[in-house]
């Protein structure tokens, strides 16, 4: 045991001398380490402080070599600029000088004009004096030659003058009434003539039955009903008789009212069309009936106003307008006569310079009492008279009212004209002469006259026959041809037809091609 122990120590101290040598070899490395490491920091400082400085320098050199450039670039253009202005002064000098030298020109010319011109008065004031001498050594020879002073001269020269002007004046007043007369009454038939000429409507006749077509005369067993029920239901709602005889698939309705006649046509088309045929049906249908007609009304009565350019009717006036869709006097109907009046009514005041809109509303309103006068007593004048006093219309469109027919003397030059234009509409030809029977006849010839032409398929004349739409046969009617076709179409048409109006030719080819994708 005593003898490992110095073993065990020397072990220990061994250990401990060689931890110590260990340790400070240790701190050597490390100091030699960090010293390496420093001075490799500081060569890469000064390389980056050496960069920096290169680089600084660099863009140093390029900042100044760009302002070298930009002052260089400024001066360019400044010395550009001032030259400009120099140019630009140089010219306005010179245009100064030329405007200073004309200036000196006129002056110098008008220098001379006015010395010519106060020699001229000098000349003239000479030329005064020596006249008024002549004057006063003429009119002392002349009171000495006729024994008259100059007063008494004058006096007996005037009389006599009076005398002369007074016949001459008499005699023009005489030529100027006559020469008026006759422009007068020549102006106004070229006012008629120019308004009718720019007015052209037409009109188709109307009659106090309507015929609706049944698809069979089976259902007019349908119609009659189980004892006579259907028909006297229809009847009765509508107020209208149904007149059911041996015409062939045909029903008659006859009323003197037309807006009941139309009613019981729209409910019996329905009717026929549904096929379910009672009362109560039937009810149901006319009901109907009265809606779409009442809204056919209204439309019809704004359509009005808006064609003739009137703003501002009360809405029952304007209801009333269309009420007189369905209204004729003599074959005319009612709300044509009444736009082509106001159309007229409009022109006429134009022509002679009075209120045109005015003149428009009195015309369209003038036969508004058509409208109502199977409703109420009186007169369709007093009846819209009274309507457009109640509804506000001016004392002129009134006063035009009562006097378009005479009854009443007319007040303005507003309603003289209404008075006109209702005489010329009502008297126009085709207004009221052309009865059912002529306008189908003209539209059948109409029809017949462009079928004949060789390469026509078919036509129809539309618009009331102002208006023909001929089909052609594409294989044998070229485009070219169309252009000839129309031409001689109009021609023929015109040698061989009477027509009011023109007649608008519309000639349409068409060629399809069809394929069948399968």
């Amino acid at each position: 045991m005593q003898e490992i122990l110095p073993i065990v120590f020397a072990i220990l101290v061994t250990s401990v001398i060689v931890a110590l040598i260990a340790w400070k070899a240790a701190i050597a490395y490390r100091k030699k380490t960090y010293e390496e490491k420093v001075g490799t920091a500081e060569e890469k400082a000064r390389e980056i402080i050496d960069e920096a400085l290169k680089t600084a320098e660099t863009t140093k050199r390029e900042a100044l070599l760009e302002a070298k450039e930009d002052a260089l670039r400024r001066k360019n253009e400044l010395e550009k600029e001032t030259k400009e202005r120099r140019s630009e002064i140089q010219r306005y000098e010179k245009r100064v000088l030329s405007k200073e030298e004309s200036l000196d020109r006129k002056a110098e010319a008008l220098e001379r004009k006015e010395s010519i011109i106060a020699e001229k008065e000098d000349e003239l004031e000479r030329m005064q004096q020596e006249i008024q001498a002549l004057y006063q050594e003429q009119s002392l020879q002349l009171e000495k030659i006729s024994g008259l002073t100059s007063e008494q001269a004058k006096e007996y020269l005037l009389k006599t003058v009076e005398n002369d002007v007074k016949h001459e004046t008499a005699l023009l007043i005489k030529e100027m009434n006559n020469r008026a007369k006759q422009e007068a009454d020549k102006k106004a038939k070229e006012y008629v003539v120019t308004a009718i000429q720019r007015c052209a409507a037409d009109h188709v006749a109307e009659t106090t039955i309507s015929v609706v077509q049944l698809p069979n005369d089976e259902m007019k067993g349908r119609i009659i009903g189980r004892e006579g029920r259907n028909i006297r239901t229809l009847e009765t709602l509508t107020g209208v008789d149904l007149i059911i005889d041996d015409t062939p698939e045909a029903v008659i309705l006859s009323s003197f009212d037309p807006i009941r006649r139309e009613i019981a046509r729209i409910a019996l088309e329905k009717l026929i069309i549904d096929g379910r045929i009672h009362p109560a049906r039937i009810e149901e249908m006319v009901e109907k009936a009265q809606r779409e007609v009442e809204t056919s009304i209204r439309e019809a009565g704004e359509e009005a106003t808006l064609e003739v350019g009137v703003h501002g009717i009360h809405n029952e006036l304007v209801r009333l307008l269309g009420k007189m869709k369905y209204r004729t006097s003599y074959g005319q109907n009612a709300l044509k006569h009444s736009i082509e009046v106001a159309h007229l009514s409009g022109l006429l005041a134009g022509e002679i310079g009075v209120d045109v809109k005015l003149a428009k509303r009195a015309g369209l309103l003038h036969d508004i009492g058509k409208a109502v006068d199977h409703e109420v007593e009186g007169s369709h004048i007093q009846i819209g008279a009274d309507l457009a006093r109640k509804y506000r219309e001016s004392a002129v469109v009134v006063n035009t009212i009562e006097s378009h027919h005479g009854d009443v003397e007319p007040e303005t030059l507003i309603a003289c004209i209404v008075q006109a234009a209702d005489t010329i509409s009502a008297a126009r030809p085709g207004a009221r002469r052309e009865t059912l029977e002529a306008y189908t006849n003209r539209l059948k010839q109409l029809e017949d006259i462009t079928n004949g032409f060789k390469g026509v398929d078919k036509s129809f004349a539309i618009q009331a026959g102002r208006e023909v739409r001929v089909m052609v046969i594409p294989e044998q009617v070229s485009d070219d041809d169309m252009t000839l076709l129309a031409r001689d179409l109009t021609k023929k048409i015109e040698s061989e037809l009477e027509y009011p109006g023109q007649i608008k030719v519309n000639i349409i080819r068409e060629s399809r091609v069809s394929e069948y994708a399968k």
